[in-house]
């Protein structure tokens, strides 16, 4: 396909288990992504309205939460199974922001920060698709990303060790979100273009449709968990549906260093002074193959 030359290229990545996921590679430029394309198309600085304005939301809506440096913003579910990709600036910080419909998973990388001589990475989805998440790439450099971890696997970021620190998403309804953060500026219904997708509960709610590996036979495939990774470097798991129901009893919810904490109406994960630790929601199946060796919180 035209683009992928410049992807398949050796690094830290195993090609052998990456798949075709149908659809074409997003290759347009930063800020061109109201040109048509054949292909899963980013936004690069959505449009968004107060909480007020965003008469088309149903308060049942789900949105993808994220707070930087006191603001918020709430990314539609709806939008973001069209566009799965978003780069955006909020709180004075740069923002790529990853949904793979798949792996029920959205993420928040800052992609300010860098190493010394490295532009901004803008992302863009491939088409591509490894162990049935999405293989996401900068198209300054063409480098690929683990999308889930952040860290650049091929090009010239990844000889410059490029690994993206991430803010935490909170998966919550519309209508919790906006009554806890009434300050909080919302995607518009443009952006949507037209579409009302709900992958979650048609295409994937019998289990993923592509290939992956070793299913951890902890938990169900399609189990929501919260994830972060500790200061020890440990990745962690916390059943969203156990954790949920314990913090609404006011117990702890911790493990090392990381304490989860009701956010709205969803659950993000904090330290013991608060600090953000960049933790977000997932599928069981998603992320105990990228993280094979993850704890799983007990209760």
């Amino acid at each position: 396909m035209p683009g992928w030359d410049k992807i398949f290229v050796e690094g830290d990545i195993d090609w052998r288990h990456v798949s075709w996921g149908g659809v074409l590679i997003d290759d347009r430029k930063y800020n061109k992504t109201d040109d048509e394309c054949n292909c899963i198309p980013a936004a690069d600085n959505p449009k968004v309205i107060k909480a007020k304005d965003a008469t088309w939301l149903k308060d049942k809506d789900i949105v993808f939460g994220i707070e930087v440096n006191g603001e918020f913003r709430a990314y539609p579910r709806r939008i973001m199974e069209v566009r799965e990709m978003v780069n955006d600036t909020l709180g004075g910080r740069h923002l790529g922001i990853p949904y793979c419909t798949l792996c029920g998973a959205a993420q928040a990388y800052f992609t300010d920060r860098v190493p010394a001589g490295v532009k901004r990475p803008i992302l863009r989805t491939s088409g591509l698709l490894i162990r049935s998440n999405k293989v996401m790439y900068d198209i300054n450099t063409f480098s690929v990303f683990d999308t889930f971890k952040g860290k650049a696997v091929t090009g010239s970021l990844a000889k410059k060790n490029v690994q993206l620190r991430q803010a935490s998403v909170v998966t919550t309804d519309w209508g919790t979100w906006k009554k806890a953060h009434p300050q909080t500026t919302v995607l518009v219904e443009e952006l949507a273009l037209g579409r009302d997708f709900d992958f979650r509960n048609n295409r994937d709610a019998n289990g993923p449709i592509f290939p992956v590996g070793d299913v951890d036979p902890r938990l169900s495939v399609h189990e929501d968990i919260i994830g972060v990774i500790t200061a020890s470097g440990k990745p962690v798991a916390f059943q969203r549906s156990k954790a949920f129901i314990a913090l609404k009893k006011g117990q702890d919810v911790a493990f090392e260093n990381v304490q989860l904490k009701l956010d709205a109406g969803g659950i993000k994960a904090v330290d013991k002074d608060g600090a953000d630790l960049g933790s977000h929601q997932a599928f069981w199946f998603a992320w105990s193959q990228f993280y094979p060796k993850t704890e799983l919180w007990s209760g």
